[in-house]
């Protein structure tokens, strides 16, 4: 049955963690954006010419952004992992996989978040990398022509056009960025920062991440 907020008349979508996810109806393809880290690092190995496991990556890299893929996975959707890094490449994709469906395709952006570290039953973390990497892609999307947005996709895509001069600002001064820097990984934060970097767009298949084609 249709909800006021399972944004079901727009073809872009956005809303938060699995939770989110299942608030939305049903999409053709999720766009998993998890920006520190594990989009952005996904991004980068599958671009190296790795295949990453689901399992393996939620393990090293992060719990919330593979939470979100594997429900998104049972639910029969496309998933995609988008960053700020590959926001370009992942709009391009949808564009692609729309004409190849020949049919209008409907997309969730889910922002990870992020849970208080030390307190796993602590409710999501708002995370602005996150609104940020969201909000890019909408933008891109914007620009291929894919503008029915929800509002909250739209206010995504506006705090992006907004504040992209100071992304790199905001990602480091950021809790998620403190928290990284603070463990020696100031480059890794820096470089999920940077707009557009990478063209590969994972996808995952079969448990595996691999590049879009």
């Amino acid at each position: 049955m249709s909800s006021p907020f399972d944004q079901s008349r727009y073809q872009v979508r956005l809303d938060w963690g699995v939770t989110g996810l299942e608030r939305l109806a049903p999409a053709d393809i999720t766009v998993v954006v998890d920006v520190l880290r594990f989009s952005s690092t996904v991004v980068d190995r599958v671009a190296a010419g790795e295949s990453v496991a689901l399992d393996a990556a939620a393990h090293a890299v992060s719990l919330n952004g593979a939470a979100v893929a594997a429900h998104a996975a049972a639910k029969g959707t496309a998933v995609l992992l988008g960053a700020l890094r590959n926001a370009r490449a992942v709009a391009d994709a949808i564009l692609a996989e729309q004409r190849r469906r020949g049919d209008r395709t409907s997309i969730a952006l889910i922002a990870a978040g992020e849970l208080v570290p030390g307190d796993p039953g602590a409710p999501l973390r708002f995370a602005v990398e996150d609104l940020l990497g969201a909000g890019a892609v909408v933008d891109a999307l914007g620009a291929l022509g894919v503008d029915h947005t929800s509002p909250e996709a739209a206010a995504a895509g506006e705090a992006f056009r907004g504040l992209r001069g100071a992304v790199r600002h905001l990602l480091t001064a950021s809790g998620s960025g403190q928290e990284l820097i603070d463990r020696g990984q100031r480059d890794e934060v820096v470089a999920a920062a940077a707009v557009d970097a990478a063209t590969c767009v994972p996808v995952l298949r079969d448990g595996r991440f691999t590049a879009y084609a």
